[in-house]
């Protein structure tokens, strides 16, 4: 199984409770065609850098999962039919972007930044 890494879009004319009801719908395609989800963040409702359907913010959410090929077909054709998506983009990591997810979610950099804090301090 690749890891996978899907950002999607929503617009912004839907309510916070919409919005994780939506994100809960892709969630479950995954998990039902075998995917296991790794991780998921909400990134709440932020400005884009320019306007899509004449809308200056949205919603972001970023899912990374554990999955077959063919699942990534099947929740890509659910993105498109749902008009609440603006957005979408799916990703495969590599070994090297798996790595520094891992280390991103365990807290290692904040780590070394407060080991190299201490060591001046004393």
């Amino acid at each position: 199984m690749n890891q996978y890494e899907t950002t999607i879009i929503l617009t912004p004319l839907l309510s916070e409770e919409v919005a994780k009801e939506v994100i809960a719908k892709f969630s479950k395609i995954l998990t039902d065609n075998g995917a296991e989800i790794v991780m998921e963040d909400n990134w709440g409702l932020k400005k884009l850098a320019y306007a899509i359907e004449k809308k200056s913010t949205a919603y972001y959410h970023l899912t990374e999962y554990k999955a077959q090929g063919e699942v990534i077909g099947k929740l890509e054709i659910e993105l498109k039919r749902d008009e609440r998506v603006m957005r979408f983009l799916t990703i495969s990591l590599n070994k090297h972007a798996v790595a520094y997810n891992d280390k991103k979610r365990t807290g290692a950099f904040n780590k070394k930044k407060t080991e190299t804090v201490e060591a001046v301090v004393n």
